[in-house]
């Protein structure tokens, strides 16, 4: 007889799964069938809350291996020499769209990557974009309100959308990317990703530099353009979903190359921008790229809500010799993310699977919801103690640094730091090619056109200002596709 018995959630073996005991053939329930109540009472908790954003997505584990020597910038173990490696766990998603929604709509794409290192994890959360639209965390929830949906229709609005950015031209590199055909990439295999932020490393001889990460796909860049896009909406809305599981299963692993930016602490005092914040990028031609491993995902998780929506990242998760830098985004993600695992997953969320660390893990944490002592048993929960062996180690001491200021005050976040035309009007004359600005006039166009109400042109003239000052013929074509009237005040500003 087969040991694979039928149980309950625990361990009791039973035969009756399909019917349920009543008082005769025909009779009513009774609530003393417990398997009834166990089964049903599951089924309706199947279901987490979904991320508010980057709810579509899927996963997939792999490894990381260290191709090029950086133990001169950190620390890390995993960095100290070639060969090095890890496995690691990758999720990619769409952010603005709920769960059941297209993985082909237009819309940045989430790149998190956690890597199961000898002295922890470390997430490195980022996205395909090396910029995002806001520059400090206190502007998030507002931004995001302006992704989703409508309070009273529950739709999705242009007019809202670009009423928040025309108000925020700091959005307007991240717009143009978004608007361009790399909004709209050919499944996740076929996109780069970013830290985004810029972060810092720290090596042996406690000196620091800032860097930002560069996932550069082994396969190519290739993204649908706006009818491809919506025409693989509508015939097959988990594309890049099924993309990534067909070719992981048919053996065609996809590959990214992982890249450092460095800047030293002189360095960042002297650059053209603030180096910290994330709507900036730094150009490759005065810190160029340095090559540092090779990621390989290979591997599909057997269940996916146990692996892939239960998935938990956060910025703060960073090991010795990797820290993060004075980016308000930033430093606003190392507690907004953990804070939404715990109350998404739960304030123990850390101890499953995909988010366990594989190696040693000792604290003084203990009890809440779903709990697991099988580790630490009776050892004390408090410290310091006469009984356990956990002590700090000193060589994990944090990194100590004097700030610029004790001036404690709500500064603006715009002030002396107020470019943000330069880098887009660079991103459009030098980074796209003519079918590429060609495609991106004609998204922002198709998307403007459904800003609607009374306020539709302030909203539009509002925008056009930013696409003037950033590029001229950018702002004419836009505005000509419009039928916009041109007022001669609105290419005033123009840098480009």
């Amino acid at each position: 007889m087969s040991d694979n018995k039928l149980t309950n959630s625990a361990g009791i073996p039973y035969y009756d799964h399909e019917d349920s005991q009543t008082a005769g053939p025909r009779g009513p329930v009774l609530l003393q069938d417990f398997i009834l109540q166990e089964n049903l009472a599951h089924f309706v908790r199947e279901r987490i809350p979904e991320r508010v954003v980057h709810a579509k997505g899927t996963g997939a584990y792999g490894t990381f291996t260290v191709t090029h020597d950086i133990s001169n910038y950190t620390k890390a173990n995993l960095f100290s020499k070639v060969g090095n490696a890890c496995k690691i766990f990758t999720r990619f998603s769409t952010v603005g769209g709920e769960k059941g929604s297209a993985d082909t709509e237009r819309d940045p794409r989430g790149f998190a990557v956690k890597f199961y290192t000898e002295e922890g994890n470390w997430d490195l959360v980022g996205n395909n974009t090396p910029v995002f639209f806001i520059k400090d965390a206190k502007k998030f929830p507002d931004f995001i309100h302006t992704q989703k949906r409508l309070p009273k229709t529950n739709l999705k609005s242009a007019t809202m959308m670009w009423d928040f950015w025309s108000f925020n031209p700091e959005s307007l590199h991240q717009v143009l990317i978004l608007m361009s055909d790399r909004g709209t990439p050919h499944g996740y295999r076929h996109m780069h990703g970013f830290g985004s932020h810029t972060f810092s490393m720290i090596n042996s001889a406690n000196e620091r530099v800032w860097v930002k990460f560069h996932f550069k796909s082994k396969q190519g860049i290739k993204n649908f353009n706006e009818d491809a896009a919506i025409k693989m909406k509508g015939e097959n809305p988990d594309f890049a979903q099924e993309d990534l599981m067909h070719a992981i299963d048919s053996g065609e692993f996809p590959k990214w190359t992982l890249y450092i930016q460095v800047m030293t602490e002189e360095q960042a005092k002297e650059f053209r921008w603030n180096p910290f914040d994330v709507t900036k990028v730094w150009f490759h031609d005065e810190f160029p790229l340095i090559e540092v491993g090779e990621m390989e995902l290979n591997e599909i998780p057997v269940n996916y809500f146990a692996h892939v929506e239960q998935a938990t990242f956060s910025p703060s998760n960073l090991v010795n010799g990797i820290s993060f830098s004075p980016d308000k985004m930033l430093q606003g993600r190392l507690f907004s993310y953990a804070d939404a695992h715990r109350y998404r997953v739960g304030a123990n969320s850390h101890l499953l699977e995909v988010n366990r660390c594989p190696f040693v893990v000792n604290n003084f944490q203990r009890d809440g919801a779903m709990a697991d002592s099988s580790q630490y048993k009776d050892a004390p929960n408090y410290y310091p103690n006469s009984f356990g062996e956990i002590k700090p180690s000193s060589a994990h001491t944090s990194f100590e640094e004097d700030l610029d200021s004790n001036h404690v005050a709500n500064y603006n976040r715009n002030e002396n730091d107020d470019d943000h035309y330069t880098q887009p009007g660079l991103l459009y004359t030098k980074a796209m090619n003519e079918t590429d600005r060609q495609n991106l006039i004609s998204n922002i166009i198709s998307s403007m056109s459904g800003i609607s109400g009374p306020k539709r042109d302030e909203i539009i003239n509002r925008q056009l200002c930013h696409f003037f000052r950033a590029n001229i013929e950018l702002g004419m074509k836009i505005a000509m596709g419009l039928q916009i009237n041109i007022d001669a005040n609105m290419m005033s500003h123009s840098t480009t």
